[in-house]
């Protein structure tokens, strides 16, 4: 500041300085921006600021961010390398380390358990024959069983009375799904008829189907027509259960979406609402299944007619008429066999794959 001051008042009149002299008032001016701007720098404490003729050094880009480890990353690549890292640690979580067996080892190990559990109610068996639990013309030996399919066999009428049986129980299968399907359907999304036919439904599929066999005989006599009217009976109140159950499951957002991407009436049903209830419905699907088998069994061993075939109700009916027990347990493990191979043929590989699809089953 001692300087700023001498210098605007020197006189202008001093020897040897020209007041108009462009260069006089030229170093003057820099000698007062040169002082002011010390004077700031010391008062503030901050270091000087380089000379003008410094060169200028070019800007770095955009200010880096520096990580615990020291390397410096964008805000951007820190956020996509933290999200990629949650990915990946969820994936290694959910996901298992499936390796590739061979066939046969996978065949063994399927169907061991259920081989020892028959081998363990056969010696169980084997062992009440040979202890007499009961006289040997009451429970005859598993070796009488076979011997008794056998013969069947050896006739030709074994697969005869198989087959009888199973294409009645698939055909009235198939019209117990669709009268199911639709009647589920409509309690499922119609509230007035959900009030007033719900709780009946629920009745209807706990009453025994036998139930119905002494009405049907009334109403179509000794015919078919009895026999599927008690399957339609007892598999159609599960079915529409089990579609309701899984409709009622569905998540609303699901249903919401239909409707905005345009899905309603018979397209939202086809596309929404029977694809996102398809565990609940194949859960009423298997139990429609077991009922109609039942129920199919109970109409074969009342209802008995020359002009009916003989299906394995019949064949059981027959074994009490002899009273030949190695017949009637060969014909309730036929029934026995046929079920569970639906079950494992059709069914299980169904539920396996809709399960799969949604991440509720994961392969090994």
């Amino acid at each position: 500041m001692a300087s700023t001051e001498t210098t605007s008042q020197s006189a202008p009149g001093a020897p040897g300085e020209d007041p108009a002299d462009p260069s006089a008032d030229a170093a003057t001016d820099h000698a007062t921006d040169h002082a002011t701007d010390g004077a700031t720098d010391g008062a503030t404490g901050a270091p000087a600021a380089p000379a003008a003729d410094a060169p200028a050094t070019a800007p770095a880009g955009p200010p880096a961010d520096t990580s615990a480890t020291g390397a410096p990353h964008t805000k951007t690549g820190s956020a996509a390398g933290d999200l990629a890292g949650l990915e990946a640690g969820l994936d290694a979580l959910d996901s298992a380390v499936v390796s590739r067996q061979p066939w046969l080892r996978t065949a063994v190990s399927k169907a061991f358990p259920p081989l020892v559990a028959v081998a363990i109610v056969l010696a169980l068996w084997q062992l009440a024959y040979h202890f007499q639990l009961k006289p040997h013309y009451l429970l005859p030996s598993p070796l009488d069983v076979y011997r008794s399919l056998q013969q069947k066999w050896l006739e030709g009428t074994l697969l005869s009375f198989v087959w009888t049986s199973v294409s009645r129980g698939a055909l009235g299968f198939v019209a117990s799904v669709a009268i199911g399907t639709l009647l589920g359907l409509i309690v499922a999304r119609v509230k007035p008829v959900r009030a007033a036919i719900g709780p009946i439904l629920s009745g209807l599929q706990s009453l025994p189907s036998v139930a119905w066999v002494p009405a049907a005989i009334i109403w179509f006599g000794l015919s078919d027509a009895t026999i599927y009217a008690v399957v339609l009976l007892g598999a159609v109140p599960s079915i529409a259960n089990g579609l309701v159950s899984g409709v009622d499951q569905i998540p609303p957002l699901y249903l919401r979406a239909g409707r905005t991407i345009g899905a309603t009436g018979l397209t939202g049903v086809r596309h929404v609402l029977l694809p996102a209830a398809l565990p609940g419905y194949l859960a009423g699907l298997k139990q429609g299944w077991a009922f109609s088998w039942r129920s199919l069994m109970a109409a074969e061993l009342i209802v008995n007619a020359p002009d009916l075939g003989t299906g394995l109700g019949q064949l059981l009916e027959q074994g009490r008429e002899l009273q030949d027990m190695s017949w009637v347990l060969a014909a309730i493990l036929l029934i026995l066999i046929v079920g569970i191979g639906i079950e494992l043929l059709i069914f299980a590989p169904i539920e396996r794959r809709v399960l799969r699809s949604r991440g509720l089953l994961v392969k090994s």
